[in-house]
């Protein structure tokens, strides 16, 4: 009696070809002459187009992140801490990952419909034939610049949605300007904006990675170009939850929590 052990998984061949994408981008960046031209514009795009977004996404997040958790801390006689409890909650977890999250649906997408666009119209196959190395032009870029740009944005909410919550406050009570960021950040520690900041960058570069690696190898045409926006924000997005994971249990081990 035989058994077959052949394994045949296409989750497992998948990440072995991310794995491997992942590994030509470190090859590729390591490399000299770097593209600082596109760059600079993939960093315009992915960041200032991106920004309008993160910027009213942050502030209704701390706007009503702080109108509903009032009636909970009024309940215990708490409501002085509301300040603090606003600024920890968005600082080292909500405007994190709901800025990668935004980014994710955005940059996500936009990278893998970009690129996908490209290879199906053979303008990717254009480039290697005229001798340009379309990998670092077109993937070296896009990740450097999302790498680089989701911590900035991901500060800028932080920013935004702490004068949301401050606005939030001041519905139903009334706190002064210099008492509530006193208390939103008397809460806080470099132990709270470090790690918080660190995963960011990660958070970028599985962004940047997953959409261009779905849009570079898209294919099947016009159908491919639309499978690739959209498994590009589904995996990015379950990447940004699975590293946001991963750092909460280093820095619990660390004892930054």
């Amino acid at each position: 009696m035989k058994i077959s052990t052949k394994l045949n998984s296409p989750f497992l061949k998948e990440v072995g070809d991310i794995a491997h994408f992942t590994g030509r981008f470190f090859r590729e960046i390591s490399k000299p002459k770097q593209e600082w031209e596109e760059f600079i514009n993939q960093c315009f795009w992915v960041g200032y187009k991106t920004l309008t977004l993160v910027g009213i996404t942050a502030f209704i997040m701390g706007l009503v992140l702080t109108i509903q958790s009032r009636p909970t801390l009024v309940e215990f006689g708490a409501e002085s801490l509301l300040p603090s409890m606003v600024s920890v909650s968005l600082v080292r977890e909500i405007s994190p990952v709901i800025t990668a999250l935004i980014c994710a649906g955005k940059i996500g997408s936009g990278m893998g419909a970009e690129l996908g666009s490209m290879r199906v119209t053979e303008q990717i196959d254009a480039m290697e034939v005229s001798g340009t190395n379309p990998f670092k032009y077109l993937v070296v870029t896009r990740v450097m610049a999302a790498t680089i740009m989701v911590p900035i944005l991901s500060s800028v909410g932080n920013a935004i949605a702490l004068y949301g919550g401050y606005l939030g406050v001041n519905i139903r009570g009334q706190v002064s300007w210099h008492l509530y960021w006193f208390q939103a950040f008397n809460a806080l520690s470099f132990g709270d904006f470090i790690p918080s900041l660190v995963k960011t960058f990660f958070f970028g570069f599985a962004i940047g990675i997953i959409g261009c690696y779905k849009g570079y190898n898209s294919q099947k045409g016009t159908e491919g170009v639309g499978r690739s926006a959209t498994t590009a924000v589904i995996v990015a997005s379950l990447l940004v939850f699975v590293i946001d994971l991963i750092a909460v249990q280093i820095t619990d081990l660390l004892g930054l929590t």
